[in-house]
């Protein structure tokens, strides 16, 4: 019935950008029940009678708004009052309205805010009522003056809730599709107390609450009336200790707050920031109370579902800064960041961390909205844009590798790790898509060459201060078209479809990269496109490309010792130290200990000087970094222009450490962890794991421990009904069914 209300909107001018579309309803009997259908191009809260409905904020999350949009169910029977009811819509410009970036600054969906409601009344007797949006709906102010998604929020609780004048019809969004609500809801999780006060040698008054996060600072006062608290946020603190901004770039990440004079709760009701720290701009009390200040964390209310802990406390704060990541970054779209003036659904991070991600939280639901917008962001030839909504303004012709290959990697992580066949199901087409528009791009066949990539994105192997890595794209390409037609064979089998077409394209890719890239069992540079169009020196045997080509089996078998035997020179020759970017990043360990080297990767999953993983562990990250040097060993930073401390892309190590560290591989025959293999690498200098995971199935477990000498147990949990195949270093091998074993070697 939502779909027969009709959009409205203000046409008056107001001094608020943040609006109240408000209409009293009157009750005709008794109710039995009562339900609110409400959605907005901008973002909303719902409130009856001056309450608020529901716990989640941020509504109704950021879709393609152009084409479509969530609307929220809300039971609402318990605020409604035999006598007349106030039915209040606050809305503010969050994405839709509001300015994003990409590659220019703007508004990319709307000029002005608009609500859609349905109220659906059901009486004792049997009677329904529907009251629609529509004619008769008043427009109030808000106390609320601006809030920018970027910029933070100004709200003047000094003020009262003006009449603007009457809600007019808004025709402008006609083809825009109303969809229940698919993704999780967007709520307000940990509540973390401030750790410090901080003053400066700027002698700025910061307060610290240890911890980098996605949401806003909640802040009780009491004031008198007019005066003023404002702050910034940052995630670090520069070399000498001050406060420190620059990597927000545009984003002003300002609350500013006029006082009632009352006893006040401060918080934002339409925007978040990025932060570890704030900054008391102006606040009127000399004598800070640190129990006034608590960092509130904002994302999607997915379920927890893995947990690990280890021997080593580098790793189990590696752990933390993963979760955390993951926490800042999924608010309703899997973002790059949280906090600068992007915070986009960039698809190559979302396919590099998506495994890691469905390790650790359910992510069915969310990513399957996600891949709704995807599917809906296809062009015509069925390339997939490079973020997800698409508002950034980039004209890409062709996917970008390992960005557009989000299209078939990420449904098929999800499927593994839920046995949700839907998601398969859901996405076949946007995926047989996405092939077809590589398989017809540029003048090989076989090969994606020429396109326009990210490549394997801040690599450290072409040289300072270089965003892209030296690893040939084109090979990178095409090495990634070989991967994802693999995958649809699989696909396929899923869904009973015929493999024939995939498995014949595969077999062509694969041998064209090996006659363009591969020479005397090497990678080798193809000098037609990226080796002779770039300004960055392009390398044919990196970590990256030696990883990718033995990860997704390019080679003959008879070439794996050389090739992981180079991988492990180079790995030490640079100090025992990645180079890797990216797209390298996910892979190298896996590679490693695929082909007998997992001492090596356990060397740089512990190595702590930079490029690593502990090296950010051990400057005080708590989140991922973007850069593996975003902080350098002098405390100075990488750069202004791209230089996120809350990124997760690198959090993808996590699927090594769960996946072969502690040995919990789901097998494709037994998606949803109904088969698996459990093969365990166990190293001393980790001492013990724990490692888990819930699934539909029960809790599956993978734990060892070192004892006196050599001795290791295992315990090994397998729900009922589920089959473990144990695979153990010393060769032993075993079937598992339901239940708790322990084993000792």
């Amino acid at each position: 019935m939502i779909q027969k209300a009709s959009w409205i909107w203000s046409p008056h001018a107001c001094e608020s950008t943040a609006l109240i579309f408000a209409k009293n309803i009157a009750r005709r009997g008794r109710i039995k029940a009562a339900t609110a259908y409400v959605s907005a191009m901008g973002v909303y809260e719902l409130n009856i009678n001056g309450r608020r409905v529901g716990d989640a904020v941020l509504a109704p999350g950021w879709t393609s708004y152009k084409k479509r949009v969530q609307y929220q169910r809300y039971d609402v029977g318990e605020y409604l009052t035999d006598a007349e009811n106030e039915f209040c819509v606050h809305c503010g410009k969050g994405w839709a309205m509001g300015l994003v970036r990409g590659e220019d600054r703007r508004r990319v969906y709307v000029d002005h805010l608009s609500v859609v409601v349905a109220l659906h009344l059901c009486y004792e007797d049997g009677r329904e009522e529907w009251v629609l949006s529509g004619e008769g709906w008043q427009v109030y102010s808000s106390q609320v003056l601006d809030s920018e998604i970027y910029n933070g929020e100004t709200q003047d609780l000094t003020a009262e809730s003006r009449y603007i004048g009457e809600a007019a019809l808004d025709t402008t969004l006609a083809g825009v599709e109303l969809i229940p609500q698919e993704g999780e809801w967007i709520k307000e999780q940990e509540r973390l107390p401030a750790k410090q006060m901080i003053v400066t040698p700027k002698g700025e008054r910061v307060i610290d609450f240890g911890q980098n996060l996605a949401g806003y600072v909640e802040i009780r006062i009491k004031g008198r009336r007019g005066e003023r608290v404002v702050l910034s946020h940052a995630e670090v603190l520069d070399g000498d200790g001050n406060f420190y901004t620059d990597n927000y770039r545009d984003a002003k990440n300002k609350m500013q707050y006029i006082l009632s004079g009352g006893e006040d709760v401060l918080k934002p009701k339409f925007t978040f920031q990025g932060y570890r720290y704030i900054r008391l701009d102006e606040f009127p009390q000399k004598e800070i109370r640190l129990t006034d200040f608590t960092s509130v964390a904002v994302y999607s209310d997915m379920k927890r579902i893995g947990d690990f802990s280890c021997g080593n406390e580098n790793i189990n704060q590696l752990y933390r800064n993963i979760i955390w990541g993951q926490r800042s970054n999924f608010l309703d779209i899997p973002t790059d960041c949280p906090q600068r003036d992007e915070r986009l659904g960039w698809t190559g991070d979302a396919e590099v961390f998506c495994r890691t991600a469905a390790i650790n939280y359910d992510v069915t639901r969310f990513f399957k909205k996600w891949l709704g917008d995807m599917r809906a962001e296809q062009k015509e030839n069925g390339t997939v844009p490079h973020v997800i909504p698409d508002c950034s303004g980039f004209s890409n012709k062709s996917p970008a590798v390992a960005w557009g290959d989000a299209a078939i990697i990420c449904p098929w992580e999800i499927y593994l790790a839920s046995g949700d066949r839907s998601v398969l199901e859901q996405n076949f087409d946007m995926m047989a898509r996405h092939i077809e528009c590589i398989h017809a791009f540029g003048d090989e066949e076989f090969a994606y060459m020429g396109g326009t990539h990210f490549g394997d994105w801040l690599a450290m192997d072409a040289g300072e201060g270089l965003y892209y890595g030296a690893t040939q794209t084109d090979l990178l390409a095409t090495a990634y078209f070989a991967y994802t037609t693999s995958l649809m064979v699989k696909v396929c089998k899923v869904l009973g479809k015929d493999t024939v077409y995939y498995e014949t394209l595969n077999k062509n890719i694969r041998a064209c990269f090996r006659r363009l890239f591969m020479e005397n069992g090497l990678p080798k540079l193809y000098p037609k496109y990226d080796a002779l169009a770039t300004n960055r020196p392009v390398k044919a045997v990196t970590q990256t490309s030696l990883s990718v080509i033995l990860r997704f089996g390019l080679c003959e078998e008879s070439e794996r010792e050389r090739l992981a035997s180079t991988l492990v020179r180079l790995i030490r020759d640079n100090g025992t130290r990645l180079t890797t970017g990216f797209i390298g990043t996910p892979h190298i360990l896996h590679a490693l200990s695929e082909n007998g080297y997992a001492d090596v990767a356990y060397d740089l999953l512990l190595q702590e000087k930079s490029p690593s993983w502990l090296y950010s562990v051990l400057h005080g990250a708590t989140t991922i970094w973007e850069h593996w040097d975003s902080i350098k060993e002098d405390g100075s930073f990488w750069s202004a222009d791209m230089n996120s401390f809350n990124h997760y892309a690198y959090g993808s190590v996590y699927d090594w450490i769960f996946g072969v560290a502690a040995g919990i591989q789901i097998c494709e025959d037994g998606a949803g962890y109904e088969k698996m293999v459990i093969a365990p690498h166990p190293d001393r200098r980790l001492g013990h794991i724990n490692a888990s995971i819930d699934t539909k199935f029960g809790v599956v477990r993978s734990a060892w421990v070192y004892g006196d000498g050599e001795e290791i147990t295992y315990e090994i949990t397998v729900p009922q009904g589920c089959l473990a195949t144990l695979r153990l270093p010393s060769g032993k091998q075993s079937e598992l069914e339901g239940g708790h074993h322990i084993i000792k070697e």
